[in-house]
């Protein structure tokens, strides 16, 4: 199934300019974007499954940034939360239009 709209936007919008989108990981993943100094990787996830939410967090881990950023809609961004919970990872959890943001420790 080919991507929307609004995450094909939201991942060039996190990757910057110089930044980089599609960056290959080990074991055949994509990361969604990240940024041109590599040191702020984002992963954008639109649907509310925990099990998709949990993958997305494990790309993050995987992906060696300091900065991990998982962007979804406004009313999943306590299930996002869970779900680096969950993973063990800390973070930063932001809505598509970035007006709220919630850190994960």
């Amino acid at each position: 199934m080919s991507e929307s709209r609004s995450h094909r936007i939201a991942k060039k919008k996190a990757a910057g300019v110089k930044g980089s989108t599609e960056v290959p990981l080990s074991r055949n993943r994509r990361l969604d974007a990240l940024s041109a100094n590599q040191k702020r990787a984002t992963e954008v996830e639109r649907s509310g499954d925990l099990a998709k939410l949990q993958n997305a967090a494990r790309r993050l881990r995987d992906s060696g940034a300091n900065q991990r950023v998982l962007q979804v809609p406004n009313h999943h961004i306590d299930l996002a939360a869970q779900a680096m919970r969950n993973v063990g990872i800390s973070g930063t959890v932001k809505n598509m239009s970035g007006s709220k943001r919630r850190f994960i420790g």
